[in-house]
């Protein structure tokens, strides 16, 4: 591997020769700025071998590094290995930033490449200002992967379908007419929807073109005039066609919007900041252009009553399926070999046989001892550990289905586990339950809660990288914003109907990993003559193991707590049990 990496850096550095360039700027995305990316999109896992989902390579003539957060550094250390690409870890103390290296590397008047397609308007904008101040250029080029990734995947074909209304409660014409209203409010000629979940979302249509997110490749514009979708015709079936017909919706093939956009003059346009430079440069040309957060993503942020409904009875779902899985792991650890890529593969086809499953909503983190503490661990064949009956695995994993989309983790332990285990293991529930028993005003955000959450740990020194909680998509992305729960500000209010997770977690590196999580739903609380009182309600309906629990370290009010959650798991899952689970299950839920 590192030999092929070597190659694909130097047949990069050609290209850089060719087009004049000091140094190209690789990002994880796609021009749909998103997360998890279709294979046509994963040039910098290709370049580096680095296969996590969030980095940017920068290579320049003779160095290269790359970029990730706290989640991948040991997975990035691994696998950059031999590689000659050296790992920055981001906000940490001695990492320069990207613009810093190549200040640092790089002479006056060099030149850094990138696609205008795979970067924000927002990171161009950012790393335009800071290289001029070392008189770098920055400056858009051809995509070099089209010629120098010779086995590159082509653009995906998947065929979108229709989301009926008793899942999404809302029509799509009900949602562009809120969307045409903010543009009327607002004096605006039409908006540019980038982003695939705002356009499946908006559209009330799913796909399968990118692996465990329910979306399909394509542009959206609204206007008060009309909605043009853009997208491949051979992805439209008969149905979907009709349907968009329908609704009043146009097609055009996904890549006419650039030349349309610049066929148009005159225009107040309107789009968000994670717009690809590409379509932007195009739009500007000849147009007004206002950048604002998107309107889409934060009405979507807000679920209806039936998409609420909804998620409740996927959860019911998913809950049934763990205490299976989780009776299962029981039943076989201490005499079957039980692999992390086995119990992954048992879970799925537990959840696989409840009503209205759509796949797996992230890959599976089945992180057994030391691979618990890489937070977004992923089993390879090569690193496939063997569980035993002893020690502790850490269990991150959710579903989609058409109800709505699930996300938990679950820490077991197995045999005897140390006292530093138990200790580390208490204090990551005692985060949990305190953020999960918060009430707070109207006009609280996420980052005003995060304390919650850390304060236990942070009473012994110790700390995590990750943020705390985010957004969780209906049926759709399992990462969704503009709400987050994290540590550097993210201003956007915690409202009712939002989903939100609640994942604390200790890691020791090359030891293990902990970590507890369950998804909650924003909502009403009481008035009071102090304003408005919001709070959470667990939609997450599976066990906390109690084997590993410090009960002394531990408040009578974190008790009760747990004590409530049990009971509400019980009462919700043990009518779809079969008597033995049942049996289990309450002993499990009862102390």
């Amino acid at each position: 591997m590192n030999k092929n990496i070597n190659n694909r850096v130097s047949l990069l550095r050609r290209f850089m020769r060719d087009n004049g360039l000091s140094a190209y700027i690789t990002y994880s995305t796609d021009p749909h700025a998103g997360e998890y990316v279709p294979s046509h999109w994963e040039s910098r896992k290709w370049l580096t071998g680095f296969t996590g989902s969030a980095g940017t390579a920068v290579i320049t003539t003779s160095d290269g590094g790359l970029w990730t957060d706290s989640r991948y550094f040991i997975q990035a250390e691994e696998q950059l290995n031999g590689t000659g690409i050296k790992l920055f870890k981001e906000k940490m103390p001695e990492t320069p930033s990207i613009p810093q290296w190549l200040g640092n590397v790089l002479k006056k008047g060099d030149i850094v490449g990138f696609d205008g397609y795979t970067t924000s308007l927002e990171n161009v904008t950012e790393l335009k200002k800071k290289l001029s101040v070392n008189g770098i250029e920055l400056k858009e080029v051809t995509d070099p992967y089209i010629n120098i990734w010779k086995e590159r995947p082509g653009l995906p074909s998947g065929k979108p379908f229709i989301l009926d209304t008793k899942y999404c409660g809302i029509d799509t014409q009900q949602k562009i007419s809120c969307i045409r209203e903010y543009l009327k409010s607002n004096k605006y000629d039409s908006i540019i929807i980038s982003s695939l979940d705002e356009i499946a979302w908006t559209l009330n249509m799913r796909g399968t073109d990118i692996h465990c997110n329910p979306l399909f490749v394509s542009y959206l514009i609204v206007s008060q005039e009309e909605t043009i979708l853009y997208i491949n015709s051979d992805k439209l079936t008969y149905e979907t066609i009709n349907y968009l017909k329908n609704n009043k919706i146009a097609q055009k093939d996904y890549y006419d919007i650039k030349e349309d956009l610049l066929s148009v003059s005159n225009k107040s346009i309107c789009m968000s900041p994670n717009i690809n430079f590409a379509i932007y440069n195009a739009a500007i040309k000849n147009n007004l252009v206002n950048i604002n957060p998107s309107i889409v993503n934060s009405l979507k942020a807000i679920k209806n009553d039936i998409e609420i409904n909804g998620f409740r009875k996927a959860m019911i779902k998913d809950g049934v399926a763990m205490v299976k899985f989780l009776i299962w792991l029981e039943n076989n650890i201490e005499t079957e070999t039980l692999t992390e890529i086995g119990i992954s593969d048992k879970l799925h086809e537990l959840r696989s046989s409840m009503e209205n499953f759509q796949g797996i909503s992230f890959e599976t983190i089945a992180g057994y001892n030391d691979h618990g503490a890489i937070v977004h661990y992923e089993a390879t064949e090569e690193t496939n550990a063997t569980l035993k009956p002893k020690g502790i695995l850490l269990l991150d994993s959710g579903a989609q289905y058409l109800e709505g989309t699930t996300d938990l983790t679950r820490t077991i332990p197995f045999g005897h586990i140390s006292e530093e285990q138990k200790k580390d293991y208490t204090l990551v529930l005692k985060g949990f339950i305190q953020l999960a028993m918060a009430e707070f005003p109207k006009g609280t955000c996420g980052t005003q809660l995060d304390v919650l959450a850390r304060m236990p740990m942070w009473r012994e020194g110790i700390n995590y990288g990750h943020g705390t909680g985010h957004g969780v998509g209906h049926f759709l992305n399992v990462h969704e914003g503009p709400h987050q729960i994290r540590m550097n500000h993210v201003p956007a209010l915690l409202l009712p109907g939002m989903t939100i997770t609640n994942e604390p977690g200790i890691y020791r590196a090359g030891k293990y990993g902990i970590r507890t999580e369950n998804t909650m739903l924003v909502i009403e609380s009481r008035s009071t003559e102090f304003g408005e009182f919001y709070k959470f309600e667990q939609l997450t309906l599976c066990p906390i193991n109690m084997e590993a629990i410090i009960f002394e370290m531990m408040s009578n009010e974190e008790i009760n707590w747990l004590r409530s959650y049990h009971k509400m798991v019980f009462e919700r899952l043990s009518p779809l049990l079969t008597e033995d689970e049942k049996s289990w299950l309450k002993i499990k839920t009862t102390f």
